[in-house]
């Protein structure tokens, strides 16, 4: 009989909720999460120390171990001011605080979701079983859009790119045996995040994809900007604490937009996928035609490739029709562009 799923507590201490910035309203998550907390319990591996933290003293608190090769990280961070989860899967001789290193594929979940979305809605335990790599899957806040936000102007919490990219890092950098050899993917809200994280740190990842994305966030003015803001006001947060103003500040929108970084992705291999919001053969029957979402998802990745070729770019394209905002579609992006990603971290 399965032994009961075993917690490790770093250091004891009461359980802090991820912060989030300032709400209007609050709103209940129902997005399934424990639906990714139901595997089976089996023996633990080695655990990484207690010592390990970054340079911020971000540090693990607490580590849950879910399967044999899926590992889950309570982090105290100070860029969000509270603490936030991570989800593991490593290879079945992978031991944390070894010398040895592993290549990394970070995936990036969407708005509204959170670091469990992988594991609960698509195959990639299995597809990346016995693949030498690392598959870190951060929470990205439910509307964090992969950035450090404005806030008007004050900065501060919640600073979810130097979260994922300086105290993440560092720690499984420093304890859990990631290597310095990364890609990245994301869907919707995670595909902006994948292409402007790489985007903004040219030489960090050496392939990025997207499926779904949300990659020219000013498409068409306002089109694109509303797409963002209205996000961020059906979920209660005020609208210009992200970027700012899209007027007013311009100029940190353009920072985080993927359509503007496309000269800085060049030199490596980029992935896009995206369907039309029409039902398609991996919906499930009556799924109703989207009217909003994909649509203009589409648009914004046609823009977004044209802007990539004009540059000199490396691309490569699935604008498959037929297909709604949704995890059939994101699950079958994520093999087709799994030998480019693994490719590139010499792992294909």
């Amino acid at each position: 009989m399965p032994r009961p799923v075993e917690d490790r507590q770093i250091q004891p201490r009461a359980a802090a909720l991820e912060r989030e910035p300032s709400r209007v309203t609050r709103r209940k998550f129902v997005l399934g999460a424990a639906a990714g907390l139901s595997a089976l319990a089996v023996a633990m591996p080695r655990t990484a120390s207690a010592a390990t933290a970054s340079d911020s003293g971000a540090r693990v608190v607490a580590e849950h171990r879910l399967s044999p090769t899926m590992l889950d990280l309570t982090i105290d961070s100070p860029a969000l001011a509270g603490t936030a989860m991570v989800r593991l899967l490593h290879p079945a001789d992978w031991t944390p605080g070894a010398t040895r290193t592993w290549p990394v594929l970070y995936l990036l979940h969407g708005a509204g979701d959170d670091y469990t979305s992988w594991t609960r809605s698509t195959d990639v335990a299995a597809l990346t079983k016995g693949t030498e790599m690392l598959v870190v899957m951060p929470s990205g806040g439910r509307d964090g859009f992969y950035s450090d936000w404005f806030n008007r102007g004050a900065g501060g919490p919640p600073r979810w790119e130097t979260f994922h990219l300086t105290e993440l890092r560092q720690i499984l950098e420093r304890g859990y045996g990631a290597g310095t050899v990364r890609s990245i993917a994301g869907l919707s809200m995670g595909g902006l995040g994948a292409m402007a994280y790489a985007g903004r740190n040219p030489g960090m990842f050496t392939a990025a994809a997207a499926y779904s994305g949300v990659l020219h966030t000013t498409y068409q003015g306002t089109r694109g900007t509303s797409l963002i803001q209205g996000v961020l006001v059906k979920d209660g947060y005020d609208p210009t604490a992200l970027w700012g103003d899209p007027n007013l500040n311009a100029g940190v929108w353009a920072a985080h937009n993927p359509y503007d970084l496309a000269a800085k992705l060049v030199g490596i291999p980029l992935y896009l996928a995206c369907g039309n919001g029409t039902p398609g053969v991996l919906d499930p029957p009556g799924t109703p035609p989207d009217l909003f979402i994909e649509p203009l998802c589409a648009e914004m990745n046609t823009a977004f490739a044209r802007r990539l070729r004009e540059v000199g770019a490396t691309v490569t394209t699935d604008f498959y029709g037929p297909g709604t905002h949704n995890w059939p579609w994101w699950q079958r992006s994520l093999h087709e562009s799994f030998p480019m990603l693994t490719g590139a971290l010499g792992v294909g």
